[in-house]
């Protein structure tokens, strides 16, 4: 039988590949096709004829491309993604067209135009490699590049990629040159600085990289959303990947108080995330977690994740910047320090807690007027201060009067939408309220502290399972929860009727008052556990002697519905407290 000859040669191949495409075209079909032959016409098919490149395959997502030069190939790459960001730079990030793009020289089989073998499937799974917007090169392209180009290249190391034999050296288009380590370190700003480094993939499967840089994308967002912090963007942070520069020294350079870094480990079907909050110039671990998930929704474990550790973190890295403040004179104060102190006494239960507060976020807006979350904070601890809701008529109007003042100085911060819902919640306009209270979800739904209490606000209104689903992921967010999540909670599920729950919810507070003596006392009274609603009700007339219903719920109830007062009023007369 006469041997079948096959046709070689040397090309230089180009796989592309559209990221996230079958989200794309399940959240909108047509219009993703459209945007994909609308880009494709206007701008890569020309930069690919310009640069001397055939298209070999077109597939729905991506194409195979070959050129006759490792430098036109590397050439039209870059300018493809350049050309591709400027075009879709006007479209809604969660719709955009985005490619990654991989590069590769080597032998290849010709088969009816078509082009086999491993010097394409290298390409392919180089493009795996690729962060989205980015090209990812072998090693043999880019001894080609030696001398006849200025693109600047970063080494990643050696990776095993998957069907190929042996290890291959991937390099990085570096977009924007990394930071060199003899720049002259960056000041620290006036706030917590953090920069959140690249996760290091540990599958063992390099292309799966995507989904370690996915989650590094979106804890950069969430804490983004923080305007109490400044985090530093992307490109800067993940400059550093691969590089060994020590913790320190990637702070000094990059400008940050602290650091986020952590792995992700992909085994079957099971992930596991590990996350470490470090202090640049020290390099002392503040705060370390683990997660492990399954793997049904792969991007809805992805968000999960990154929420938690978001959530998480801000209270970790606000810890640690109080901790700090607290070893410094307290001359030395700024306005910042003066706010962590304040939300230091605000979240504690000390009999004299809240007029400290009160003094600490009276200093900050007098070193800094237009400090927008030290007038928010000081309309908390004046209210606070003055019985929450039960607060005289003059003390909310003032109260109103500075929660529009800070949010006037700065429209964005979530927290001075949460602190005007509160003062609406007490002048009972719940609509205001919820408006303000979205609103603050809206610019920030990575704060637990503003889904809890959307989550009160619905339960005062009586959209009781609405509001234990806010609370519950409040809980599920937020594993350092503040006491006061289960005073909300306790006050949902007695509406639910779920007495013993909200008991106990409610029993959390280390120094309960009169209001939630009263709420245990109903609690015990729905169960019929008449010893312990009476030991609430000598407590609660201990304190307050001329306690009565009738006042309590003109003062300090904020039930919305008919039916939730009298569920309530019933409790408080079975526990035997004077009408």
């Amino acid at each position: 039988m006469p041997s079948v000859r096959v046709e070689r040669r040397l090309a230089a191949i180009m796989a592309a590949d559209i990221v996230a495409y079958s989200r794309l075209i399940e959240a909108d079909e047509a219009h993703t096709l459209a945007s994909i032959r609308t880009l494709r016409s206007q701008v890569i098919d020309p930069l690919i004829a310009d640069h001397r490149g055939r298209i070999v395959k077109l597939m729905g997502d991506g194409a195979i491309v070959e050129f006759g030069s490792a430098v036109d190939a590397v050439a039209c790459a870059v300018a493809v993604q350049e050309a591709a960001a400027v075009h879709q730079r006007e479209t809604p990030r969660e719709i955009r067209i985005v490619f990654r793009v991989g590069i590769n020289v080597g032998d290849v089989v010709v088969e009816n135009g078509d082009l086999l073998g491993d010097g394409v499937n290298i390409a392919a799974r180089l493009e795996a490699l690729a962060e989205p917007g980015g090209v990812s090169i072998s090693d043999s392209v880019f001894k080609q590049l030696a001398g006849k180009t200025d693109f600047a290249f970063e080494d990643t190391g050696e990776h095993s990629l998957k069907n190929i034999a042996q290890p291959v050296r991937v390099w990085r288009w570096a977009k924007e040159p990394a930071p060199t380590a003899s720049g002259a370190a960056l000041p620290l700003p006036d706030r917590p600085s953090i920069a959140v480094l690249p996760f290091d993939n540990l599958s063992g499967q390099p292309e799966e990289t995507y989904f370690s840089d996915g989650i590094t994308d979106d804890i950069i967002t969430g804490l983004s959303r923080f305007r109490s912090l400044f985090v530093v963007a992307r490109n800067s942070s993940f400059a550093f990947r691969g590089k060994p520069t020590s913790l320190a020294e990637i702070g000094r350079q990059l400008g940050v108080a602290y650091l986020l870094e952590g792995s992700i480990r992909r085994a079957g079907e099971r992930v596991r995330v590990t996350a470490q909050l470090v202090e640049a110039d020290t390099s002392m671990h503040i705060w370390a977690d683990r997660y492990d998930r399954g793997l049904e929704d792969i991007f809805a474990v992805q968000e999960e994740v990154a929420r938690t550790i978001v959530s998480t973190l801000v209270g970790r890295i606000q810890d640690a910047g109080l901790q700090k403040s607290l070893r410094r004179q307290p001359a030395s104060l700024a306005a910042y320090d003066c706010l962590l102190r304040g939300i230091a006494h605000f979240r504690g239960f000390g009999e004299d807690d809240n007029r400290k507060a009160l003094e600490m976020f009276e200093r900050a807006v007098a070193l800094d007027p237009q400090y927008a979350l030290a007038h928010a904070n000081l309309v908390m601890a004046t209210l606070a201060l003055n019985g929450s809701a039960a607060a005289p008529p003059e003390v909310l109007d003032a109260a109103f009067a500075r929660a529009s003042h800070a949010l006037e100085l700065d429209p964005q911060e979530s927290h001075c939408h949460r602190v005007l819902a509160i003062v609406w919640t007490y002048r009972r306009d719940y609509d205001a309220a919820e408006h303000h209270y979205r609103r603050a979800l809206e610019l920030n739904p990575n704060d637990p502290d503003r889904l809890m209490q959307l989550g009160n606000l619905l339960a005062l209104r009586g959209r009781l399972e609405e509001a234990m689903g806010w609370m519950q992921e409040a809980t599920r967010l937020n594993p350092f929860q503040p006491i006061w999540y289960g005073v909300r909670l306790g006050v949902a599920l007695y509406s639910l009727k779920r007495y013993a729950e909200a008991a106990q919810a409610l029993k959390r507070i280390p120094t309960p008052g009169y209001w939630s003596r009263a709420r245990l006392a109903a609690c015990y009274g729905q169960l019929g556990r008449s010893a312990e609603a009476e030991a609430q009700k000598a407590a609660i007339l201990l304190e307050k002697p001329d306690f009565t219903i009738a006042e309590f719920f003109r003062r300090d109830v904020l039930l919305e519905r008919a039916e939730d007062q009298e569920l309530l009023r019933e409790g408080l007369l079975k526990a035997g407290l004077p009408a």
